[in-house]
């Protein structure tokens, strides 16, 4: 996930050099919300958990996340009456399942993690050309990551252009 705003962050620098020394507006983007709300993305993702691994994985992780929740309502129900030593057991269940919850879970974001990656350094290029023609068209004068501002009203955000524009020019 490091990695993903790592490389946003690269991508925005590349894209607006010597642009944040002008007037104009300022402006916040989430370049790595922007790319992975494409269509394109949309269909890779949907390639990615279409895969056997990845659906095994979910089935894996929908029966866990059931028997865990079913395990924590039984004792949350039982736990008045149950002795210290029931009570140990239990909990280890609980723990037991809840760490095999978190393996599968790792799995299943490690492989949307690994897609995700791919796609923003493909897309990297045709980003850097969507800002440019935004930053002109808008006339940002600065042009800041989301991830690095603590507070921003959304009329700042152009999150949705970037999208929109990432959109037209794939579909070219």
């Amino acid at each position: 996930m490091f990695k993903l705003i790592k490389v946003a962050f690269v991508i925005a620098a590349l894209a607006i050099p010597g642009v944040s020394l002008a007037q104009g507006k300022i402006a916040v983007v989430d370049l790595q919300e922007a790319i992975l709300q494409t269509d394109l993305a949309q269909k890779r993702m949907g390639q990615v958990r279409s895969q056997d691994d990845y659906k095994a994985d979910k089935s894996e992780y929908d029966k866990l996340k059931s028997e865990f929740e079913d395990l924590m309502k039984k004792f949350q129900k039982d736990a008045a009456v149950m002795s210290q030593e029931q009570q140990v057991a239990a909990r280890n269940k609980l723990a037991s399942k809840q760490a095999d919850l978190e393996h599968v879970t790792g799995k299943l974001q490690k492989a949307e993690a690994a897609a995700g990656q791919a796609l923003l350094q493909e897309m990297a290029p045709r980003v850097q050309v969507v800002l440019k023609e935004i930053i002109a068209q808008e006339g940002i004068g600065l042009l800041l990551q989301r991830q690095s501002i603590i507070h921003a009203d959304g009329g700042y955000s152009i999150t949705s252009k970037v999208t929109d524009k990432l959109n037209q020019i794939i579909e070219e």
